[in-house]
């Protein structure tokens, strides 16, 4: 989401083990000797080196840092011009299946599962019943983190009018969340403002109130709960329509699953039916809330009227975890081994996005730009020893004291 000669970024903050608190030390532009680095919890980070220049004609917020010629600032524009065109080369040889039929079935065979999952309930074995609770966890999060996620960049289809139908149905119905609000907190601010103090800096996901270990590891579970009634409340926001429309499609979402727990799963009492929403509901609400926090907080944050231009906004502030064949089905690749790819291109579907990674990397790494990626457990490490550093406190800000 400038200084002089040999050291484009001087973060603002204390120093912890060597590094200023939450964020790597860039340096390079004009010194051969510093071409990587490491990136907080030991992620590996390609640096900027000679023959880095950013680049463009000013956006709102960006400043040409003093003494740095603006034909500098304009090479940065050409960069993520280059880059672009070589992703739209990529996209335009893509058939439909690879640009949006790959998501689409997996999110179609997730519906088909649904019914497995609903019979399976209805044993009195544990293992046909811990498979069914197991089927409906990973369905549940597939449509709500991917299909909302995919649905509210209008990724899933080509036509806007489908576009809009398919957010309702996968935001409000599934998710239980409002189409506005949702397009609003994560199109417009989070991918508009990543990484910027007080706009799109995840701190919504911030509870300081807090120890490490309950954030971690208890909290989650009250997502299926925290959701709806945030929904509630971010209601008075929207239009009298769209409420009601919210309201609605909500309601179903939850009567349906309510009622094919009791009708088909065969459960007794509405109590029980109700925990079984939330186990199902909660079942990947750890990784969820990981992956939410992994990718973003720790690294480069930077104010409004002080920041660098997209592509290098991205890649200093985005973070890319490996592959998991779990959490790509569930979440989807933009969320983790492409979150990268998806900030620079966040209107391209989960597959297009894996499709395009070997040439968003090589080109930033050929370019000298950073290309932040790490493991989960190293992250999750991270965050339990710096908790109070990167959850609690105000985050260090990347100050720009000149690049040239």
């Amino acid at each position: 989401m400038p200084l002089e000669d040999g050291d484009p970024v001087r973060p603002r903050g204390r120093q912890v083990n060597g590094e200023v608190s939450g964020i790597h030390r860039l340096r390079g532009v004009g010194d051969p000797s510093l071409r990587s680095t490491t990136a907080p919890g030991g992620s590996r980070t390609d640096v900027m080196a000679e023959g880095w220049e950013p680049g463009p004609a000013l956006d709102d917020g960006d400043v040409i840092p003093g003494g740095a010629p603006q034909q500098a600032w304009k090479s940065e524009d050409a960069l993520m011009t280059e880059l672009s065109e070589l992703v739209q080369k990529v996209v335009k040889s893509s058939s439909w299946w690879e640009r949006h039929g790959v998501d689409i079935s997996i999110l179609a065979c997730s519906f088909l599962l649904l019914p497995a999952g609903f019979l399976c309930l209805r044993s009195a074995q544990a293992i046909p019943f811990l498979a069914g609770v197991l089927t409906l966890g990973v369905v549940h999060h597939t449509l709500t983190v991917k299909g909302s996620h995919l649905a509210s960049h209008y990724a899933l289809t080509e036509s806007k009018s489908w576009g809009k139908v398919w957010a309702i149905f996968f935001i409000e119905l599934c998710s239980a969340f409002t189409v506005e609000q949702a397009t609003y907190n994560h199109v417009k601010i989070h991918h508009g403002y990543t990484n910027i103090i007080g706009l799109g800096d995840s701190s919504t996901w911030k509870l300081p109130f807090l120890n490490r270990y309950v954030y971690m590891f208890i909290a989650p579970l009250a997502v299926p709960i925290l959701t709806p009634l945030v929904a509630l409340d971010l209601l008075r926001n929207v239009e009298w329509k769209a409420a009601l429309r919210t309201l609605c499609c909500m309601f179903l979402g939850f009567y349906c699953h309510y009622w094919l727990l009791l009708h088909v799963s065969g459960f007794q009492s509405p109590w029980s039916a109700l925990l079984c929403m939330l186990l199902t509901r909660s079942l990947l609400a750890h990784p969820y809330i990981h992956v939410n926090i992994f990718q973003h907080i720790g690294l480069p944050m930077f104010t409004a009227d002080c920041k660098p231009k997209r592509i290098h906004l991205m890649s200093l502030g985005v973070l890319n975890l490996p592959r998991n064949a779990l959490l790509d089905w569930s979440f989807g690749h933009s969320l983790i081994s492409c979150h990268v790819e998806h900030h620079l291109f966040p209107s391209l579907s989960d597959n297009m996005c894996l499709k395009i990674k070997p040439v968003v990397s090589q080109y930033l790494k050929l370019k000298k730009l950073p290309y932040n990626e790490d493991t989960y457990s190293s992250r999750l490490w991270l965050f339990l020893q710096r908790y109070e550093e990167l959850m609690v406190h105000a985050p260090p800000i990347t100050e720009l004291v000149g690049i040239q």
